[in-house]
């Protein structure tokens, strides 16, 4: 079901953001509407002989002995739809994202060809995450990864910790480059490769594959005079791309550097950006959300202007889960992990903080139906946003106040936690128990918000119904 998932991502820096923590976050976009998720932690495992396999081609690959716990954010029918487990952080902080759907060029293909029974997507959280210690060896385990097995589509991959945030580019068969977002600066990538110039001799800020130069050498695969930029060696620019791609990333560019003049159809936005303002939580979940906001390109703007369906917008009703995975870097590090998961369409549901240092989720999080049922987060925040789309004009404002107050009460949330876990002073399985709890009683409060809002708007929407008359009392 969610094999080329066109995501849209985002990394900063821990010098960019607003208190010195590392973020990565992507919006999971899949083919369809309908593609129900759950949220579930899976327990550290201490296991010989364990194997995992594809659901969906014919991968297979024996798992190491030792585990680490992890959340993720996996399809229901697994079974019928693979994996698919998106995104988490681990037990040692490791945040890692998975995937943004990344597509070569076909003279890069016709030398290193894809593998159809290599590491696909619907695998490559479960076999990186739980055996990773850090952003960089993340990175560095998934490219032998893809070096033993091969890789059966172009994939990009987010990982973070609390000192590095790293994009990983998988662009054919067995070749790849990740780079290192500098600390000071942040990144927004969408479905098309986003790496420029390569360093070679920078092994602080670059890493990349096996005998990488040669094969672009060998076979004359550089289109420029100089350097080696991966995005014109390894990528695509073509009218799909101008139209689905690139101006996603110049919207979010736009947003953070608004003085900055640039072409939504250009194939030469920078990949390394910077910008003046200090970088929050609130701004990622708005870009991830947005759909041209105050531009001739909103499609949910009034007129006819047909400008307004030109681009593929950043939110959309196929985004299944939208996060961010915050490692911070002010706070004990056993109480640092926040995993802002949005499991509606990140336009109009919010985005639900969750201590990863736990050992389970909420059940309306990790027992998802199917089919529509209103105890589940993944329906009742669809269906939330649902209920605003279809009255945008007299709902959006209203909904724009809840997710104020949503997210003001749950930046409080996450501070009383934290400062009541080190104030208690405990630690170890007693601090999972506690933040477990704490994350329950989380979900409870903004659920039980979010259904006295629904009912608002229900009670609203009798009020503002076309099957209306007024009546005349002298008739």
């Amino acid at each position: 079901m969610k094999s080329g998932s066109s995501c849209t991502s985002i990394l900063v820096g821990k010098n960019a953001t607003i208190d010195g923590s590392t973020m990565i976050a992507r919006n999971d976009d899949t083919f369809y509407a309908v593609a129900p998720h759950k949220f579930i932690q899976h327990p550290a495992v201490h296991q010989k002989g364990r194997t995992l396999k594809s659901w969906l081609n014919g991968f297979e690959a024996e798992l190491p002995e030792n585990s680490y716990r992890y959340p993720a954010v996996p399809n229901v029918d697994y079974q019928k739809f693979g994996y698919y487990e998106e995104s988490g952080i681990n037990e040692k902080n490791v945040a890692m994202s998975a995937t943004e759907s990344t597509y070569g060029n076909e003279r890069v293909l016709a030398f290193d060809p894809l593998v159809e029974d290599g590491l696909d997507e619907d695998c490559i959280v479960n076999m990186t995450l739980p055996y990773v210690d850090s952003a960089r060896g993340a990175v560095q385990y998934l490219g032998q990864l893809i070096k033993k097995f091969g890789s059966p589509a172009g994939n990009s991959v987010l990982f973070s910790d609390s000192d590095e945030v790293w994009y990983m580019e998988i662009s054919s068969g067995h070749h790849w480059v990740a780079q290192r977002i500098p600390d000071d600066a942040y990144a927004i990538c969408a479905n098309q490769v986003s790496i420029q110039q390569v360093d070679f001799y920078d092994q602080d800020n670059f890493m990349y594959s096996e005998g990488i130069e040669e094969f672009v050498t060998n076979n004359h695969l550089n289109p420029d005079q100089s350097g080696f930029n991966y995005r014109h060696i390894f990528g695509t620019s073509n009218e799909k791309d101008h139209h689905y791609n690139t101006p996603r990333v110049w919207y979010g560019q736009k947003y953070f550097n608004p003085e900055i003049e640039q072409d939504p159809k250009s194939d030469d936005l920078p990949f390394i950006c910077r910008t003046n303002k200090k970088i929050t939580p609130d701004d990622i979940q708005f870009i991830l959300g947005s759909h041209y906001n105050e531009t001739p390109f909103d499609p949910l703007s009034k007129g006819d202007d047909p400008r307004k369906y030109l681009y593929r917008p950043i939110g959309l009703n196929r985004t299944q889960n939208s996060h961010i995975l915050q490692i911070r870097n002010d706070v004990p590090k056993d109480v640092s992990a926040i995993m802002w998961l949005c499991i509606g369409y990140p336009t109009f549901a919010p985005f639900v903080p969750f201590f990863t240092n736990m050992n389970d989720t909420a059940p309306s999080y990790n027992d998802t139906q199917l089919t529509y049922r209103e105890t589940d987060a993944y329906w009742l925040y669809r269906a939330l946003s649902v209920l605003v789309e279809s009255n945008y004009t007299h709902f959006i404002q209203l909904d724009r106040d809840y997710l104020t107050d949503a997210r003001q009460t749950l930046r409080a949330r996450v501070a009383d936690i934290t400062n009541k876990a080190v104030a208690i002073g405990i630690s170890g399985e007693a601090l999972t128990d506690y933040l477990t709890k704490e994350n329950q009683e989380t979900v409870r409060q903004i659920e039980a918000t979010t259904r006295q809002f629904m009912g608002e708007l229900y009670t609203k929407g009798i009020t503002v119904s076309h099957l209306t008359f007024n009546m005349d009392k002298n008739l």
